[in-house]
């Protein structure tokens, strides 16, 4: 069986856009051709392929469709441009990554690459709980999760720790935890919650104090922001050591739990046949993420007999 491009255009055009509409303006086209040339792929495959909402989003067939096409795609795009000697002409790869990763370490690791293999990058962001879903689902062909099984096809590879504290500015400690960070006190203090799907600190508090919910929240879904909310006494939230680190030698912030970091692993998951170039990134995606999220001693230990 072999797919017609032009069909598998279309496809991608409507997860890509959300609607037929938009993917015909992409492609310039009417509506109903690039209905039609999902049709014709859908009754060459047997099956559904595109759930028709708002926004339309792929059926479990269209994700492996979507997989498929995607991979497909750079690697001709990557071998194509190799070929005729332009390897420096652009490709775009679609990552999906969490919040914290890309306010870090990921951007400065990655930027002399980028711009000297002239790599697009298509970010989506979402939590580190779910990154995964998104390769799962192919939209994305590598990401940043906290899931250390590779799926079918896929490798996994541990990237390090990403350890958070649970800070408050001082006038905040002043204001709610003056006897002390203790049960009662969190009941009524507003917490700081990046989004609906950060499970960090409702874990924290479920974890240490029995709490399931009932309290303040604030939800603040940007990494910088959710920092400056906690020096300006909004709330206290939960934030990785690699962001924090200025905040607490200044002593704008203080750590309420110093005994109890939170360690977060993480993992770099990529497709085992990928384009020459997603193979380079995600080398220096994994160096770059070793030498700076704490690791394991196991970790060590693996890159020791890699290197020997």
């Amino acid at each position: 069986m072999q797919f017609d491009h032009r069909h598998g255009e279309a496809f991608l055009a409507v997860i890509d856009t959300g609607s037929f509409e938009q993917a015909a303006v992409q492609l310039h086209l009417t509506s109903s051709a690039v209905s039609l040339r999902v049709r014709a792929l859908e009754t060459q495959l047997g099956t559904p392929l595109i759930v028709r909402s708002r926004p339309c989003r792929a059926t479990l067939a269209g994700q492996k469709v979507l997989q498929y096409l995607r991979r497909a795609r750079l690697l001709e795009d990557d071998f194509l441009k190799e070929l005729a000697g332009s390897e420096g002409g652009a490709i775009n790869v679609p990552l999906a990554v969490n919040a914290d990763t890309l306010g870090t370490w990921l951007l400065p690791a990655l930027a002399p690459f980028l711009i000297a293999e002239h790599v697009m990058i298509d970010l989506t962001v979402d939590d580190q709980d779910h990154t995964y879903a998104l390769l799962a689902g192919g939209q994305a062909l590598a990401c940043v999760s906290t899931e250390p099984q590779a799926m079918r096809g896929c490798v996994a590879e541990p990237l390090g720790i990403m350890r958070y504290r649970m800070l408050a500015s001082p006038a905040y400690v002043a204001r709610w935890f003056a006897a002390g960070f203790t049960r009662d006190a969190a009941r009524v203090a507003p917490l700081l919650v990046f989004n609906r799907k950060d499970a960090l600190q409702a874990d924290f508090l479920r974890r240490h104090f029995g709490l399931a919910g009932g309290y303040p929240c604030h939800h603040v879904p940007a990494t910088e922001p959710f920092l400056s909310a906690i020096e300006h006494g909004l709330g206290y939230g939960m934030v990785p050591d690699l962001q924090s680190g200025p905040a607490l030698a200044a002593g704008r912030v203080v750590d309420l739990a110093p005994a109890a970091p939170v360690d977060v692993h993480l993992y770099w998951h990529r497709w085992k046949v990928q384009s020459p170039r997603l193979e380079r990134l995600s080398r220096v995606a994994v160096a770059a993420a070793r030498a700076v999220l704490l690791q394991p001693a196991e970790n060590l230990q693996q890159a020791v007999e890699n290197r020997l």
